[in-house]
């Protein structure tokens, strides 16, 4: 009982500020041991419960500390699209890949990670031609898979949105009502809701289960480039050359604007329910908190300058990608290379980690559920236009690994690779 007595004195004696000391010197100490335990074949990583909660965010994973730079022949290309990749995305159990391009014939593709076999081709047709075959009949410029993985949205430049089984390709179901191109997708976590962005400047809402339109937001006053969403009911937009940021509140009927890019904001990616990050044509990257309406950290030039017209511009940022709940992130542009990014100082600054080398223009970056791996779609031409070609890049997914496997120490076979 005096122990008991003891104890709870000394608990209630300890400050606020002495509280975050003592968890900061634990942070450290962990880190310490972290460290020595990650070059350890086989180590895995673990983080703060109590740490991430003066951080900010309750699963805040560390892994960067798990990352090596790839081995370029390592890098696995998966070829099969003649006009440039516009747009992928992963399943959640990281077994397939989904692309579509600018191809008129190969409109839709569905890969196997593991084998990198193509499983599944949805050809396109003539504009105009929608109700009569499968595919679209123009450029795909977005898709979005559902968290149980049983549908997937693709949007196009005809203003139309096609629901698909992920299992089968066949296609369920055609949405109408923008009146532009379709430029994003996202399925909220969780759930079959479906949010919609276009050049049409409005954000729609659907029910992919009951085939229904369910409500349009109003705001932006140029044309949204990018969406995404995770649990709660909101979804975040980027507005291209209004030059803000929007977080729009469903329930509520509210939005929240932010700015901070010089530029036209091409690409958006939410990294856990409070942070997100965003990239512009301005080569400028931007980590934002919800809570801020100015970003938390910038990064100008992120991918360097190029001479065009005897003038230095900086490399448009075309991609962006965050590892859900943790602080790596990746951008892409058509610099020659995919940069990896750490949030930190509890997502106050943006750290350069390492460069992949990577030629052409990378449209689309995701990383696979569980961080072993990230897909970049990669094509000669920017997605959503024809101002450089770049003749050397070949239009393809590629998958680049980040972590190194472990396998059992045995002889390899002659010819394995």
């Amino acid at each position: 009982g005096r122990r008991r007595r003891e104890a709870a004195e000394e608990e209630v004696e300890e400050t606020p500020q002495e509280k975050k000391l003592r968890l900061a010197k634990q942070y450290l100490e962990e880190l310490r041991q972290l460290g020595e335990s990650c070059r350890a074949p086989g180590a895995v990583l673990g983080y703060s419960r109590a740490w991430g909660r003066v951080l900010g965010s309750p699963a805040h994973i560390l892994l960067f500390l798990q990352v090596r730079p790839p081995d370029p022949a390592r890098i696995r290309v998966l070829r099969g699209h003649q006009l440039p990749v516009t747009c992928l995305v992963i399943s959640p159990d990281d077994k397939f890949i989904f692309s579509a391009s600018k191809d008129g014939s190969l409109i839709k593709c569905k890969w196997e990670v593991d084998s990198g076999k193509r499983l599944c081709v949805v050809p396109g047709g003539k504009k105009g031609t929608e109700e009569r075959h499968l595919g679209h009949a123009s450029h795909i410029l977005c898709m979005a898979i559902s968290s149980d993985g049983k549908y997937l949205a693709t949007g196009d430049r005809n203003k139309l949105i096609m629901i698909w089984d992920a299992a089968t390709c066949k296609r369920l179901h055609i949405f109408t009502g923008h009146r532009d191109t379709v430029s994003g997708l996202s399925f909220r976590k969780g759930t079959h809701q479906l949010y919609s962005a276009s050049h049409d400047r409005c954000v729609k809402v659907w029910d992919v289960a009951e085939n229904a339109y369910v409500e349009t937001l109003f705001g932006h006053q140029d044309v949204i480039t990018g969406l995404d969403s995770l649990s709660r009911e909101c979804c975040v937009t980027a507005g291209g050359r209004d030059g803000t940021v929007r977080l729009w509140k469903i329930p509520e009927e509210s939005q929240l604007v932010f700015s901070g890019h010089q530029g036209s904001i091409d690409c958006i990616q939410l990294i856990n329910e409070e942070h997100m990050v965003s990239g512009a044509d301005d080569g400028s990257l931007a980590l934002w908190g919800l809570t801020k309406k100015k970003p938390l950290a910038l990064a100008r030039q992120a991918h360097g300058e190029q001479e065009a017209q005897g003038l230095q511009q900086p490399y448009w940022i075309s991609a962006v990608a965050a590892l859900r709940n943790s602080d790596l992130l990746a951008t892409g542009s058509h610099s020659g290379s995919v940069k990896l990014w750490k949030s930190g100082e509890g997502f106050r600054k943006l750290e350069h980690l390492l460069d992949i080398p990577l030629v052409g223009f990378v449209n689309s970056l995701k990383f696979s559920a569980a961080g072993d791996f990230l897909v970049a779609g990669v094509g000669q031409e920017h997605r959503l236009g024809r101002w450089w070609r770049i003749k050397e890049a070949k239009n393809s997914i590629c998958i680049i690994p980040l972590k190194e496997k472990t396998t059992a120490s045995s002889p390899e076979s002659p010819g394995s690779s």
